[in-house]
């Protein structure tokens, strides 16, 4: 049997679906599996036990390409050639996880026989399956995915993620906490305050206040992560009156998966990180605004949410004048719940 995935992007959302890939290999443990993401998600595919194969999906540069008509014909024919891969193999199923017109064209091309995805009008891509499940929005997004397993026979009870650290990653991070103080004996807090909603963004002062705290009072290193959206990790140590570490743009995301099961725990925004932490076992203290926990939240036991608790949330708006929902949660309660969950994970 010949299975495709369907989920292109972003971060947390491809993390969201690895239960649902696990699951299908325990449904059909002899199926050649594969699966369709966009490059800047694959990494968190490279290596993993229970899938056969990566097909990348490059639609961002060749719609830039086009419209620019920039290498035109080498746009189209690098676009013919993704075709050919994804029409190289016959798919008894193809599992659009994704919902949204542009994976449903890759499901349309595919030609598979079961075209599986949402009972959904979004972007008109239930017109393109065969096969049709509710999308259940109370649900968290990890339960919603594994619902596909259940409809095809699976019981999705058991949901684990696994994101495949080879030993690569390992001496990566090593040398680059080496270089830096921090051995495997040194306790410290991740940090990860990108985010590419502009509205799910804490202040750049508050965070620095944080990590000042936990650096003088908790007497715990603190390692800064990601890069891209619209905070400057460089602006927020430069805040900062104790040193501390950034290892923003050296890290990829396999690299950063284990960085983050070495660390203690992480602060972080709503973010693909924040998922990243959450699937490697890492408790989080997760800051919510616009978004919603019970659905996006980092899944499983451990975590703790701060959110400020005004009557607006969860709105879901990507832009807004005050930022109310975030500008409220104090840097008080945040390292609160940070010393809670160091003082229980040193007893």
């Amino acid at each position: 049997m010949n299975i495709l995935i369907v989920k292109l992007s972003a971060i947390g959302d491809v993390v969201h679906t690895l239960p649902s890939l696990t699951a299908l290999r325990n449904l059909y443990p002899h199926a050649h599996i594969s699966w369709v993401v966009e490059a800047p998600a694959s990494d968190l595919l490279t290596g993993h036990p229970h899938l056969d194969r990566i097909i990348i999906s490059h639609r961002k540069e060749w719609i830039q390409s086009l419209q620019r008509f920039h290498a035109i014909k080498k746009t189209l024919r690098d676009m013919r050639s993704f075709i050919a891969t994804l029409r190289d193999r016959r798919y008894d199923l193809v599992i659009d996880f994704h919902g949204l017109f542009k994976s449903a064209v890759i499901v349309r091309l595919s030609r598979a026989t079961r075209k599986l995805g949402y009972h959904s009008l979004q972007e008109m891509s239930g017109l393109f399956y065969t096969e049709k499940i509710y999308e259940d929005m109370g649900k968290h997004a990890v339960d919603r995915y594994l619902d596909f397993v259940r409809y095809l026979g699976g019981s999705g009870n058991d949901p684990t993620c696994i994101i495949a650290v080879e030993k690569e990653n390992q001496r990566r991070v090593a040398d680059l906490l080496r270089v830096n103080h921090i051995d495997s004996t040194t306790p410290f807090v991740a940090i990860n305050p990108v985010a590419f909603w502009k509205t799910k963004l804490w202040q750049d002062e508050k965070f620095a206040r944080l990590a000042d705290r936990i650096v003088n009072e908790l007497a715990v290193s603190v390692v800064f992560t990601g890069g891209g959206g619209d905070t400057s990790i460089e602006q927020i140590r430069s805040l900062m009156s104790h040193p501390s570490i950034s290892v923003e743009g050296r890290t990829s995301l396999r690299d950063l998966a284990y960085l983050y099961q070495l660390s203690m725990l992480m602060v972080t925004t709503d973010s693909g990180p924040m998922h990243v932490a959450a699937a490697m076992g890492t408790p989080t203290v997760a800051l919510f605004g616009p978004t919603d926990p019970a659905r996006t939240g980092p899944y499983g036991r451990g975590h703790v949410i701060v959110r400020s608790g005004i009557v607006c949330a969860p709105c879901f708006r990507k832009v807004c004048d005050t930022k109310q929902c975030m500008r409220d949660i104090s840097v008080e309660e945040v390292f609160a719940a940070v010393k809670e969950m160091i003082t229980w994970r040193s007893q």
